[in-house]
């Protein structure tokens, strides 16, 4: 239900861009601006709640966002989703190292860039760490890219407010991540948890967030 509802949304925020913008309630703003005018750019987080594909238009308007993505496998999916994806001042960029390193530089401009905090990462780029008390293989990127210029952090979400009603935006900003790389991504997942928890039928937990990625070490043992 949660993941049909969301590519519902999706595809009409693709299709309607404008209109979708009017459609949001947009609360806690001021602690966007907050954070950018700090002038060391901002990790923006965005997990696959609600209308999570109207939040980089919304911050668009207002500034340039380098996003991450991971393309799709099938070439004719991943197009589409490019094209429909696309929009002034939000740049894509794959989960890859060159997209690791544009935005890091984007960082450094004093510039936004975006992650799905919810994804699993490729062995190797995460660690596993307690999500809704189950050891899930969790990024590490967030943690790296704010520590390298001290970038200020926000958690965003679009809850649903109902069936064709509109969303709302919400930004929650985030305690500078542990230099531990473990704390930190612990303290990613209890944010991640905060976050769905407004509005859990609206997360998709079909989505394998426990699965073992290949070339990942074995989760602990309990």
């Amino acid at each position: 239900m949660a993941s049909g509802m969301l590519f519902s949304d999706s595809l009409w925020i693709w299709r309607n861009p404008a209109k979708a913008i009017q459609k949001t309630e947009i609360q806690h703003w001021a602690e966007v601006e907050k954070a950018v005018q700090e002038g060391k750019g901002l990790v923006m987080l965005t997990p696959h709640l609600g209308g999570f594909e109207i939040i980089p238009r919304i911050l668009a308007k207002h500034f340039q966002a380098t996003i991450m993505y991971r393309p799709a496998r099938q070439e004719w999916l991943n197009t589409i989703i490019e094209g429909q994806r696309s929009y002034p001042n939000m740049h894509f960029v794959p989960a890859t190292i060159q997209g690791v390193r544009t935005m890091v530089r984007a960082l450094h401009q004093g510039e936004a860039v975006g992650i799905l905090p919810d994804q699993v990462p490729s062995g190797g780029d995460g660690l596993w760490t307690p999500f809704f008390n189950r050891p899930a293989y969790t990024t590490t990127l967030a943690a790296k890219l704010a520590s390298r210029n001290q970038s200020p952090v926000i958690m965003f979400s679009a809850k649903r407010k109902g069936l064709g009603q509109g969303w709302i935006f919400d930004a929650m900003p985030l305690a500078p991540f542990s230099e531990d790389p473990i704390k930190a991504a612990q303290e990613l997942n209890q944010a991640l948890e905060t976050t769905i928890m407004k509005a859990p039928e609206q997360f998709i937990w079909a989505y394998n967030r426990y699965k073992h990625p290949s070339g990942a070490e074995l989760p602990p043992s309990n």
